[in-house]
This record gives structure tokens, C-alpha cells and sequence, in this order.
């Protein structure tokens, strides 16, 4: 959407550096990342950095007010509670499709709310990548609110690790080591010291924790959770001595029940040129007349599990538990990067941070996810090139 910074990337592209990338990239982490890398970063017009800045700002007074606090006490699955929640979310999560306004401006839209971390280590080391394999102009970086690569390495470090020794903080996940994303892991432990660690391997005695680390019994003062209730509900074959919903002597990087609270429950109550429209389906009044422009979503679910963008009254009068669904209405993803043969659609996960000490979340990095399917997803993307996840470059203008 920078027409001078995508023709002079486009022109220095080739396959070979795209290749060494990759292999740079599994040399860093100790194996090859086992999801699509996108081809190219997408550099951001000011106009969508600033809308997208304010979006997130709307979104931040909104997720952290009391009154949201208390209402969103209502999506969280009684089952599903976990003890000691804390009062702010330590990270929040923002997906915005890229569409263009009634001017032909670049525009963002939220997709979904994440109260859950991301790829945070990761993407430090892909943006990074593409910088060293195909010299990007260098005004342009993956940060925002005047972090680089290093001070935001900081902030993420304080972030996860508090006030523990890294040896005292795990990141907690069913079998990391087959999870898609467990790049991030291996960049998480090597940049920061934070062992993986299988929720069946976690070892309780009363209300301490602890793993075995080369041998050793390590206490576990902190937990940064990467486990979804979901997946570790399907897991019956797992049988580990600690649950997630007993009273333990540990703090949590994001507690559990933010995964609830900043879900797509929070859609309803946002109210934003930015924000489709979004109701509770056991709050409607009549199933809406123009169907076609909604999408219906199940609140618990994960990796667009259950998504239904074809959506007909049936599907909506014979749902047994309706006020577990959300109806958003459709927002049009525009192809806006420029690949070799054909344009590609964008979406952007913003990241905040609220680390201590601060009155208010901070809008930090990103990701972005790169697609020529009808959604944006792997499943929807197989067998294409120039699509995958990749980093949004923005103005650095406030360092």
C-alpha cells in the first residue's frame, strides 16, 4: 500500500532469500517452523497505523473499565474458573481484517478480541529476519509507542518473568513440543530462559509447584499460560497431577479467565466506526433479514473452530444453547499487498502489553496473517504462495 517500498521489495525478492530466511529462521529455533511464513512483510500507510492505534485505544478503555470487569464475569464457564483472577488483563490481543473506507482508505476491522498470548518471542526474530534477508527501508520496523526490537525484548523479559528467576517461570502447554506453534517456545526459552513444560509433567505437592529440569525438582513461582481449556478438555488421555482449577502458590502471566473475558463475549459491548456490529444471539429480537451479511461464532472455541459464514435461519433457530454464539456482521477483507502475480488479503494482530506499574495497556507489536483464501486461516490458504504469517512494518515516527 507504500507503492515505492513494495516495488523496491518486490523487485529484490527472489525464492533463493526467501529460502535462506527459512533456514536461518529453524537454524535460530532448532528445527523448521512448522507453519506458513509469509513472503514479505506488509508495510503500513500512516493513515491505517493511526486508525489502528486508535482502534486499540478504544478497545483498551473499553476491556479495562470496572464495569466491564463486572460484566464480563458472565463468560466464564463455571467449569472453567480458575482461582487467584487478578483485577487487569496483562496482555490483550486485537485481529483486524484491513478493508477500505467509502474514500478508498485503508481502514482496520476488528475480527476478535484474544485475552491469550500470541507469538511474541517469534515474531521478535522474523522481523528481524526480514530486515537482514531483503533490507527493508529501515524507518520501518515491526514496533509501535517508540520500542525497537531491543527495548521491546526488555519489556516482554520483565513481562513474563516479574520479579522470579527464569528458572522459577514455565510456559505452560499440553505436549509443546507437537504443538504448531512451539517456534514461539523454542524462541521464548532462548531468549528469555523459560523452560516448556507439559501441564502432565507439572508436579504438586499441597499448594506448590514444580518440574524437573535436567534432573532437578525447580519450584514454579510463575506460569505464563499457553494451555486452552478446549484442547486440554479433549486430551482425556492426559492424567496430570495438577489442575488448573485448584488454589496454588503461583501468578500467572495473563490468568486463565482473561480467555473468557476478552474473547468474542466482548464484541457486543464495543461501539466504534472500527467495530462491526455484534450481538448476543439469545439477545435477538428476530433473526436478522439480511442473513447473508453476518457470520455466526460460538464464544468457546478456538482456531476458527465452528465459524459460519453461510449462515441461514435454521442454523440459528435450532442452536441449543444460543447464548453461546455471537452474530457479527461481515466485514469485506480488500487485497491490498501486492504479491508478483496477484493482490493478497491482510489481516493485523495488535499487541499490548500492561506491564507494571503502568496506568494503562501499551500498544506494542504485531503480526499479521497473509491470505488469498475466502478466510484467513491454513485451511482456507493450502497449496498458495505469498500468504502465511508474517510481520506489518510501520513508520517509525516516534522513537
Amino acid at each position: 500500500m507504500i507503492p515505492a517500498l513494495r516495488q523496491a521489495f518486490n523487485a529484490g525478492f527472489t525464492q533463493e532469500k526467501y529460502l535462506v530466511l527459512l533456514h536461518d529462521m529453524a537454524t535460530q529455533l532448532g528445527e523448521p517452523i512448522d507453519f506458513r511464513v509469509g513472503e514479505s512483510p506488509f508495510f503500513v500507510p500512516d493513515i491505517l497505523r493511526d486508525r489502528l492505534l486508535a482502534a486499540c485505544a478504544e478497545i483498551n478503555q473499553t476491556i479495562t473499565s470496572d464495569a466491564y470487569y463486572k460484566l464480563s464475569e458472565a463468560a466464564i464457564p463455571p467449569h472453567q474458573r480458575v482461582p487467584g483472577d487478578d483485577r487487569k488483563p496483562t496482555i490483550l490481543i486485537a485481529d483486524f481484517a484491513v478493508c477500505l473506507d467509502e474514500s478508498g482508505n485503508p481502514t482496520p476491522q476488528l475480527i476478535e478480541m484474544q485475552g491469550f498470548p500470541s507469538l511474541f518471542a517469534y515474531q521478535i526474530l522474523l522481523a528481524e529476519a526480514y530486515k537482514k534477508h531483503f533490507q527493508t527501508d529501515p524507518s520501518y520496523d515491526a514496533y509501535t509507542g517508540g520500542y525497537d526490537s531491543h527495548t521491546f525484548s526488555r519489556l516482554l523479559r520483565n513481562l513474563l518473568l516479574g520479579k522470579c528467576s527464569p528458572e522459577n517461570v514455565i510456559l505452560l502447554e499440553i505436549e509443546p513440543e507437537k504443538q504448531k506453534t512451539r517456534a514461539d517456545f523454542w524462541a521464548t526459552r532462548s531468549l528469555f530462559g523459560i523452560e516448556p513444560v507439559c501441564i502432565s509433567k507439572v508436579i504438586r505437592e499441597g499448594r506448590k509447584l514444580f518440574y524437573i529440569r535436567q534432573g532437578e525438582k525447580i519450584p514454579v513461582h510463575r506460569i505464563y499460560n499457553r494451555v486452552i481449556f478446549d484442547e486440554l478438555e479433549q486430551r482425556t488421555d492426559l492424567k496430570p497431577a495438577f489442575s488448573m482449577l485448584e488454589e496454588v502458590d503461583v501468578e500467572w502471566v495473563c490468568h486463565p479467565n482473561w480467555f473468557f473475558r476478552m474473547s468474542k463475549y466482548s464484541m457486543p459491548f464495543f461501539n466504534s466506526p472500527y467495530i462491526p456490529e455484534t450481538r448476543f444471539v439469545h439477545q435477538l429480537e428476530g433473526v436478522p433479514a439480511d442473513l447473508e451479511n453476518w457470520v455466526l461464532k460460538p464464544l468457546y472455541s478456538f482456531a476458527g473452530m465452528g465459524v459460519n459464514v453461510h449462515v441461514t435461519p435454521e442454523d440459528i433457530t435450532r442452536l441449543q444453547n444460543p447464548e453461546h454464539f455471537i452474530l457479527q456482521r461481515k466485514v469485506a477483507y480488500e487485497p491490498v499487498l501486492q504479491a508478483p502475480d496477484a493482490k493478497v488479503k491482510v489481516e493485523i494482530r495488535m499487541m499490548m502489553f500492561w506491564p507494571e506499574g503502568k496506568s494503562q495497556p501499551e500498544i506494542v507489536t504485531n503480526l499479521c496473517r497473509l491470505s488469498r483464501g475466502e478466510l484467513i486461516g491454513v485451511r482456507y490458504n493450502k497449496n498458495f504462495d505469498w500468504v502465511g504469517g508474517a510481520s506489518a512494518f510501520f513508520r517509525q515516527s516516534t522513537r
